[in-house]
């Protein structure tokens, strides 16, 4: 499996972005896909993730309102809608795909990682 990741940039404090995590695998609507991040000097942060079909759904507690999480099976892609963006959001973001179990907020349960693709958040 192979993910990469796009749509990082500049935002200001109260905007928005969209992130792109496309996926190669021919049963990528099986797979559990998530979105991390990672300050500097801080561990990888959970922010959200989806189940096969997007069935289900779970956030992060710092992002859970702001942010919203999709998945286009025919494109093989995941987004992560970001809105009311804060300073404190600014982050590298990583895609994530689980090809078995559920939803999980730890990174050591994905098997597949993307690139990242950085986010910058201006007050």
């Amino acid at each position: 499996v192979q993910l990469q990741a796009s749509g990082g940039g500049l935002a200001q404090a109260g905007g928005s972005l969209r992130l792109s995590c496309a996926a190669s695998g021919r049963i990528f609507s099986s797979y559990i896909m998530g979105w991390f991040r990672q300050a500097p000097g801080k561990e990888r942060e959970f922010v959200a993730a989806i189940t096969g079909a997007g069935i289900g759904t779970y956030y992060g507690d710092s992002v859970k309102g702001r942010f919203t999480i999709s998945t286009d099976n025919a494109k093989n892609t995941v987004y992560l809608q970001m809105i009311s963006l804060k300073p404190e959001d600014t982050a590298v973001y990583y895609c994530a795909a689980r090809l078995r179990g559920y939803g999980s907020r730890r990174p050591s349960d994905y098997d597949y990682w993307g690139q990242g693709t950085l986010v910058t958040v201006s007050s």
